[in-house]
């Protein structure tokens, strides 16, 4: 059962998640995601404490007033929630815009970051990566001309083909952002999020000595395997995992990555030292 407890961060009201005893895992859920994304994609376990901060303006976290959005806003967020939790080394992992925001503090944060956990990465390394251009292209849609009108274009739209082609659990995602209550206001998340990068580089990268895991999959635009492919060959000694695509089969993908997240927590003894005794 998750532990919600409340962040203030500037005038931002921020919900973090805080379930189960044990080995310390922050695990981040991806750019339109939630707390309920990351208990779909973590494993129950007796033996692990997970901590999920929704990041501004997902879930139940609000907006704030500060602008532009941005991974470092969301990268400070989370280590303030790990503050607040008492965690002074974890392991740092996430999906999506989530694996961004960890390897953000990996690299920027070692003394904090224990092990790395990037799943279905959608970032490598620079800023406006073309793989995130449908992100961008419908919260343009959204913003202008408006919500109302704007699913009826992206249907129409190339992108909406190729994806339906390619890639259709992405194609599924996107439409969610056009039905979100929120949908104007969040489309300005969106915009800046894809826009961005998590302001690390190769070298940076390179430099880390921390265990690693980085799990991919095929029929994903967003997060193409390549992606997942190039971290694990600039991180030094990461492991990689390909799993069932999602797009295929939904159930396998799920139980396929909880079953390669828990391998990793359980192989690395220098782990234990992040159980509380």
């Amino acid at each position: 059962m998750a532990r919600p407890t409340t962040l203030l961060r500037d005038d931002a009201a921020l919900r973090v998640s805080d379930a189960g005893d044990g080995l310390a895992v922050v695990f981040q859920h991806g750019l339109g995601g939630s707390e309920a994304q990351a208990a779909q994609a973590f494993p129950t376990d007796a033996g692990i404490r997970r901590l999920t901060l929704e990041c501004r303006g997902h879930g139940a976290s609000g907006l704030g007033g500060r602008r532009p959005f941005s991974l470092s806003m969301f990268a400070d967020d989370v280590l303030a929630a790990a503050d607040q939790a008492g965690l002074d080394r974890f392991i740092a992992s996430g999906i999506s815009m989530g694996a961004a925001i960890a390897l953000r503090l990996a690299c920027r944060h070692p003394d904090r970051v224990a092990g790395l956990l990037l799943v279905r990465p959608a970032w490598i390394f620079d800023s406006a990566p073309v793989n995130l251009r449908p992100i961008a292209e419908v919260a343009g849609l959204i913003l202008d001309p408006g919500p109302d009108e704007a699913r009826t274009i992206f249907v129409q739209s190339e992108t909406a083909a190729r994806l339906q082609r390619e890639a259709p659990d992405n194609l599924a995602s996107l439409f969610g952002y056009f039905d979100r209550p929120d949908a104007a206001p969040f489309a300005q998340v969106l915009a800046d999020i894809a826009a961005d990068g998590p302001g690390v580089s190769a070298s940076d990268a390179a430099a880390l000595g921390i265990a690693t895991l980085i799990i991919g999959n095929a029929m994903d635009a967003v997060h193409p395997l390549s992606a997942a492919h190039t971290l694990a060959a600039t991180i030094p000694g990461a492991t990689f995992a390909e799993i069932h695509p999602k797009a295929l089969d939904s159930a396998r993908h799920f139980a396929e990555l909880q079953a390669e997240i828990t391998a990793f927590l359980h192989a690395h003894a220098n782990f234990r030292s992040l159980i509380p005794s």
